[in-house]
């Protein structure tokens, strides 16, 4: 078990996320302290480093580009608009782009697992079975983001941050989750345009699936729904049972590269990348200058 690596180091946060086919799935720091201090306007020091600082090494760009992020009134520090050359201290100081916490702050932990067969998607287990958090380190404490049953295997966000979680599992912020399905039987054309127009359930009919049939027999389904074993009830519902289920995809984050029971962190692009999912598309950085922008 271990970390899988992660993308290079000229990627931009503020750009797409690139991700291999699914097809292929199917076949096969937090910024360092410094010290530094300075002075506020009203004459308190500050402590930490400069903020273009923090924000660049946290993944979100070049200096130049979290510049300009600040100079367009994009970054708050503890609810107040950021200046230019104002320190921050990651471990006191709550930091937000685009109204998005940035995940550098002491204790917080967001790892990707890919869950196998067996284990069960929950803090603890009654019966003793193995459980998700068995895979993962002891400390910090942290928590699925959303459930797979036993039988079901694929892509688990795990963390500790309960703002990020509860952007990821309510209904309102229609987050995607994609699945691979393998049936009993043949798919129709009458059960796939079922899927996608909406199932009736014994819990109210379904919102329509986005449905991609990839062979006589298995499917990739796409659903922004969080109802109990949703996947499998649909399929059930319309004749094919599921015989077996992979999640490849929790909004824009996928890693075929990712074994079963291997788990990775998610770097600070990815954790932007999912809270961008949940409140829809950010704006673009602008390429005016500093001192045209203030």
């Amino acid at each position: 078990m271990g970390e899988v690596a992660g993308e290079s180091a000229g990627d931009s946060a503020l750009g797409p996320v690139g991700a291999p086919s699914l097809e292929d799935w199917v076949a096969g720091t937090p910024p360092t302290g410094a010290g530094e201090t300075g002075e506020r306007e009203t004459g308190e020091r500050e402590t930490g480093e400069r903020l273009q600082k923090v924000l660049a090494k946290s993944g979100l760009g070049s200096r130049r580009t979290c510049e300009l992020l600040i100079a367009e009134g994009r970054v708050k520090v503890n609810g107040a608009p950021a200046r230019l050359g104002q320190r921050a201290d990651v471990a006191h100081d709550r930091i937000e782009v685009d109204g998005i916490p940035l995940p550098v702050r002491e204790g917080l932990a967001y790892y990707l697992l890919n869950k196998p067969v067996g284990v069960v998607c929950s803090a603890a287990d009654p019966q003793g079975r193995q459980t998700v958090l068995d895979l993962l380190p002891e400390v910090p404490r942290v928590f699925p983001v959303g459930r797979l049953d036993i039988t079901s295997e694929g892509l688990l966000v795990v963390t500790n941050d309960g703002e990020l979680a509860f952007q990821l599992t309510h209904p309102s912020f229609g987050v995607m989750k994609e699945y691979v399905v393998e049936v009993e039987g043949k798919l129709s054309k009458e059960a796939v345009g079922q899927l996608r127009r909406g199932v009736q359930l014994d819990d109210g009919v379904t919102a329509p699936a986005k449905v991609s049939v990839l062979a006589p027999n298995s499917a990739r389904v796409s659903i922004h729904e969080g109802r109990n074993r949703q996947v499998r009830r649909m399929c059930e519902a319309v004749g094919n049972p599921v015989r077996r289920l992979v999640r490849t995809r929790i909004g824009p984050l996928s890693d075929p590269a990712l074994a079963p029971g291997q788990w990775r962190d998610l770097s600070v692009r990815e954790v932007r990348d999912l809270w961008q999912a949940a409140r829809g598309p950010l704006p673009a950085v602008r390429t005016t200058s500093i001192s045209a922008a203030t």
